[in-house]
């Protein structure tokens, strides 16, 4: 049976305190330590900017040791996916370093080698793909691409003689977007990345990064994507699944909502996002009730509303 793991792209928000983080924090408190009661993955954003120093890294290790099921997804170094350009072998060194120390602790999802929409398949992008699986071969990788030209063969097959997980995503689809998928390219683990819906904002030149990803998805949004991760279940031991709809807490709301749709466990729900999202005062009070069926049917996703999204 498969191993379910449902949580956050990333912790650091700003716009997160007083919406899923108290506003008045204990002696110790930390974002991580919180998040992990909760839920039982989180991909770790920061790493995307720079390469975590060792100690950074041993930092989180030790706010997650009550949480033994807890795992962290470390982003990769932009340097290898956006600029591909200018990367040092130190740089490859301190990766691998930071992703040793996770994995040591049996806490390593993945590497998630994260593209952007620009990056389009051609013999060049494919070579370039190649070489990097391979300069990282060993770690569990998972590759998330979003224009439409990798949907091929071939691009699969790559991906599969390098022991890479494909990652599915959920995005606002353009005329060459790549579109919702349940595929999974080996069987040790599968990944899952929800972006949000936002069509308004997704290309915008002049908008932020909160504004691209300030989504709440809908139950019949989410619906669809639980068949999809099911499926996944069927061919991969372990199926990870972020939400990156980040802004206001919306991530972890959707978080604790598609991880009760997967298996109809108990979920907790912080205080607080209860009072942001009543929706998920429905999914307390059908647990009350001894009920699975846990959303508001009348629940909809909202889009509220520099360069690329990341």
């Amino acid at each position: 049976m498969a191993k379910y793991y449902v949580g956050t792209a990333g912790w650091s928000y700003e716009d997160w305190e007083g919406i899923v983080y108290p506003v008045s924090k204990g002696r110790g408190f930390h974002p991580l330590a919180f998040l992990a009661d909760f839920i039982n993955i989180v991909e770790v954003n920061s790493t995307f900017y720079r390469p975590a120093p060792p100690a950074m890294v041993r930092s989180w290790l030790k706010r997650i040791e009550s949480r033994p099921d807890f795992l962290l997804s470390l982003k990769l170094y932009q340097a290898f996916t956006h600029a591909r350009e200018g990367f040092t072998p130190k740089d490859v060194d301190e990766i691998r370093l930071a992703a040793d120390l996770v994995r040591l602790q049996g806490r390593l999802a993945a590497l998630l080698v994260q593209f952007p929409w620009s990056f389009r398949n051609s013999p060049e992008n494919a070579g370039y793909l190649e070489r990097l699986l391979k300069l990282f071969t060993g770690y569990p990788l998972a590759v998330e691409v979003r224009h439409a030209s990798w949907d091929a063969p071939g691009f699969y097959d790559l991906l599969r003689a390098n022991g890479a997980a494909f990652c599915n995503i959920d995005q606002p689809l353009f005329d060459a977007s790549i579109k919702p998928s349940a595929v999974s390219t080996t069987t040790d683990f599968a990944y899952v990345r929800l972006h949000g819906r936002n069509y308004e904002n997704w290309f915008r030149e002049s908008a932020g990064r909160d504004d691209r990803y300030d989504y709440l998805y809908a139950r019949d949004e989410l619906e669809g994507w639980i068949t999809r991760i099911k499926d996944l279940g069927s061919k991969s031991s372990k199926i990870y699944v972020i939400t990156n709809n980040h802004y206001r807490g919306q991530a972890m709301a959707n978080a604790l909502q598609i991880r009760n749709m997967i298996t109809g466990d108990k979920v907790d729900v912080p205080d607080l996002l209860l009072e942001k999202y009543p929706v998920l005062r429905d999914i307390v009070r059908a647990i009350q009730a001894g009920q699975m069926d846990l959303f508001d049917k009348n629940g909809r996703g909202r889009n509220d509303g520099k360069g690329e999204p990341t």
